[in-house]
């Protein structure tokens, strides 16, 4: 009797510990990060002089397609356009001298996927935009689209697109006479989609021998773990079986590639990159933008997994020597997903990594 009770009395001892030792280690994992901003959700395009300075003449326009589906296939899973992906590269044309429309396979108001924690200044612009949100709730239809007032197509992403982007009729026309015209067609994420089942005239599919980038089967699955039952194909498999050579980056970081006139990104992450190099396909210099926090976190999380750690510190130090800013709670977010990709190693140096950039940013401000 006396021996079960000593049993007990150290499993509870063990348990609470662990109990006091997972909460500490919460507001300690808490302090690590900065306070939510709530000042970007007032932001509006006279705010951001990326689009409000050195107006740049009108060179054309540029359509970009977002999907008009709200349930992924037969599951209750919502989905829709990812706002991001659309918000930043819209911005990215506009500032570049592009008016930009926006259609959808069905026109009217597409669904939208608004994820608070990516959403920064220009995103919230967007929602603050009304010539945005007028195009947005007034999509043109595919089919009523006259596809030569246009020098680029841009499809953007969300899973949405995986369901009425492939055998839609009108993007495959449009994709095949852009790219067999040389005009520009840009997709980042799930909308490259749209370049699925895609004939060119001599018969052959558009991937065939195409370096391209989209969203992986390990960022999908590791997501949506029944993705493969939910999803007509996974967008990498696809893209495969149809030709192409698949160029898979790092999981949830900036991965583009370019391709002649076919300019395609992995993720959301890739959305800048995307949109900048299309600009430059169309024939132009990609004007002065600041780079955001985002971005420089993607790069140091690049650099930690290409180089390492000891390098990663580095890119910190010099990053906030030269008062550029970084967001630490992205790089949180990723010693999380370390975890759940089974990379245990690699949380406590990301975690370590968001340490050590709030003591650079604190010594900053010292100064």
């Amino acid at each position: 009797m006396f021996k079960k009770y000593r049993v007990l009395k150290w499993t509870s001892l063990f348990i609470l510990f662990l109990v006091v030792a997972v909460v500490c280690f919460g507001f300690w994992f808490k302090s690590l990060l900065p306070p939510i901003n709530h000042d970007d959700e007032m932001s509006t395009v006279k705010d951001l002089p990326y689009l409000s300075e050195n107006i740049v003449p009108h060179r054309g326009k540029i359509l970009a397609v977002v999907t008009s589906t709200d349930i992924m296939g037969t599951s209750d899973k919502s989905t829709g356009y990812e706002l991001t992906e659309l918000a930043r590269a819209y911005y990215t044309f506009t500032a570049n001298g592009f008016e930009v429309d926006v259609a959808s396979p069905k026109g009217g108001k597409p669904p939208v996927v608004i994820d608070d924690e990516d959403m920064g200044e220009f995103d919230f612009a967007f929602l603050n935009d009304s010539i945005a949100q007028h195009k947005t709730s007034h999509t043109i239809p595919m089919e009523d689209v006259v596809a030569d007032d246009y020098e680029a197509v841009f499809f953007v992403g969300g899973k949405g697109a995986m369901f009425d982007f492939p055998e839609n009729r009108t993007i495959q026309t449009l994709v095949k006479d852009y790219y067999q015209s040389d005009k520009v067609v840009g997709a980042v994420c799930h909308g490259p989609a749209a370049l699925v089942n895609v004939k060119l005239d001599n018969g052959a599919s558009l991937l065939e021998n195409k370096t391209v980038s989209g969203f992986t089967n390990k960022e999908e699955l590791l997501l949506i773990s029944d993705a493969k039952s939910i999803f007509p194909f996974l967008l990498q498999d696809k893209m495969i079986e149809q030709g192409a050579n698949f160029n898979e980056g790092v999981m949830y970081l900036d991965n583009v590639s370019h391709d002649r006139n076919l300019i395609t990104g992995q993720n959301p992450w890739s959305t800048w990159h995307v949109a900048e190099q299309m600009v430059q396909q169309l024939g132009y210099t990609p004007k002065y933008r600041k780079i955001t926090a985002e971005e420089n976190t993607v790069k140091v999380l690049l650099t930690y997994e290409k180089q390492g750690k000891k390098e990663a510190k580095k890119m910190i130090e010099d990053l906030f020597s030269e008062n550029k800013p970084m967001d630490r709670i992205l790089l949180a977010k990723h010693s999380i997903i370390s975890v759940m990709k089974g990379h245990l190693g690699d949380f406590p140096s990301l975690i370590s990594l968001v340490s050590y950039a709030k003591k650079c940013e604190a010594k900053t401000k010292k100064i």
